[in-house]
């Protein structure tokens, strides 16, 4: 398995810049963040303009990252796929196709998304449009020679309703729909552990039975407030949130500073044929607020996921 973090937490570095940092931390591989120019999601970026990227762009960027014995593991757009707003859906889906056509010039072979939610309508009906809208995207993609990976992010800030489910792909369960109903080959995971733990999940258990679905891998990790959670319940504090995505008893953490344990969670994935990327998803508030602090975080998850791949 190689080392490799999203670049969404370094949103002012230049891609060069990023591969020369990170080639000499020893990361192997970046997931290139590729939201739109214009966008206000938090922790996303755009490291690289998919709507006016060009043959001769890609070429340069392919020759990048070989100079560098670099690899791109995949590329990162993750908006709400079934959002409510029939217009605002559009123009996601518009761009996730720009992404794929990106990845088909770069010869990248996974592109990242989330299924999302209309909250507006039950779960089943939400797997009744899931079905229609991303069966044309997987049919393009699947045109480009392209995958497309979900992360299992349950993203509580989409839901205006509170609780915590802003989409429908967050637990094994929905993942045995979400496959069943579209089984295609280029359809996969991006399995995120950090989001399993605080939703009750062993993020070790999941890993035998969907070992033909996981493409790509996040590295990131949660601290459990129990104080709060013994306050507030798993549905996370309805009063006191600071934003809509404060549930209030859990954190994120870089690998290594929560409690998921890493050494069985990645010995599990290789022992069940998973040989790829392990890619850091930065989002500990502690290593944030300035480059010099994000690039601290970033060193520290490799140091402790190296010495775990070695041992291992």
């Amino acid at each position: 398995m190689k080392l490799g973090f999203l670049t969404a937490c370094l949103p002012k570095q230049s891609l060069e810049n990023l591969v020369v940092w990170a080639k000499s931390i020893g990361f192997e591989m970046l997931e290139v963040a590729c939201w739109p120019v214009k966008n206000t999601r938090d922790y996303s970026g755009t490291t690289l303009d998919v709507a006016n990227l060009t043959q001769d762009q890609a070429e340069r960027i392919k020759k990048l990252f070989e100079q560098n014995n670099m690899q791109i593991s995949s590329l990162a757009y993750y908006d709400n796929n079934l959002h409510p707003d029939l217009v605002i859906r559009k123009s996601y889906h518009d761009h996730l196709k720009k992404v794929i056509d990106a990845a088909n010039l770069l010869g990248v072979k996974y592109v990242g998304t989330f299924v999302g939610r209309n909250y507006k309508k039950t779960i089943k009906e939400n797997f009744d449009e899931f079905e229609i809208v991303f069966k044309e995207i997987l049919e393009y993609a699947k045109e480009k020679g392209v995958s497309i990976i979900i992360e299992n992010c349950p993203m509580p800030g989409w839901n205006p309703n509170g609780g915590w489910m802003g989409t429908i792909s967050y637990s094994p369960e929905l993942w045995e729909e979400m496959f069943s109903r579209l089984p295609y080959d280029n359809f996969g995971l991006n399995l995120d552990p950090s989001h399993l733990l605080w939703l009750g999940i062993d993020p070790v258990s999941v890993i035998k039975e969907f070992k033909d679905k996981i493409f790509h891998v996040h590295a990131k990790d949660t601290q459990i407030l129990k104080d709060k959670l013994n306050k507030y319940s798993i549905f996370g504090s309805q009063i006191q949130r600071k934003n809509e995505w404060d549930m209030g008893y859990w954190v994120y953490r870089m690998p290594g500073r929560g409690e998921i344990n890493w050494k069985a969670f990645l010995k599990e994935l290789k022992q069940n044929g998973y040989n790829f990327v392990v890619s850091i998803e930065h989002e500990d508030p502690e290593y944030e607020g300035t480059e010099e602090k994000v690039k601290e975080g970033l060193r520290l998850g490799f140091e402790y996921l190296k010495n775990i791949l070695n041992e291992i």
